[in-house]
């Protein structure tokens, strides 16, 4: 089955300052990590404009989400600024 984004939520998380979001690959949740540093440019930002920046680039975020997961499982995965490039 493949990964899917169903669930539309995503919440910062402060303490590895970045925007996580879940994908499903069936019954299976697996979460993501979008860093800020990914989101912003590299410039340091606000939560407010870290998820604004996560839901204007959702669809490429999901893109890289699925390339990631497809590279080999993990418990976790962290998008950086690399895996936009």
């Amino acid at each position: 089955m493949p990964l899917t984004f169903p669930n539309p939520c995503r919440s910062f998380d402060e303490a590895r300052n970045a925007v996580r979001f879940l994908g499903h690959d069936g019954m299976f949740e697996v979460p993501f990590y979008v860093e800020a540093a990914a989101l912003s440019g590299g410039t340091r930002t606000t939560e407010a404009a870290c998820l604004m920046a996560f839901d204007a680039a959702r669809n490429t975020i999901h893109e890289v989400a699925t390339a990631a997961y497809a590279r080999g499982r993990r418990t976790i995965y962290i998008l950086t600024a690399a895996d936009f490039r």
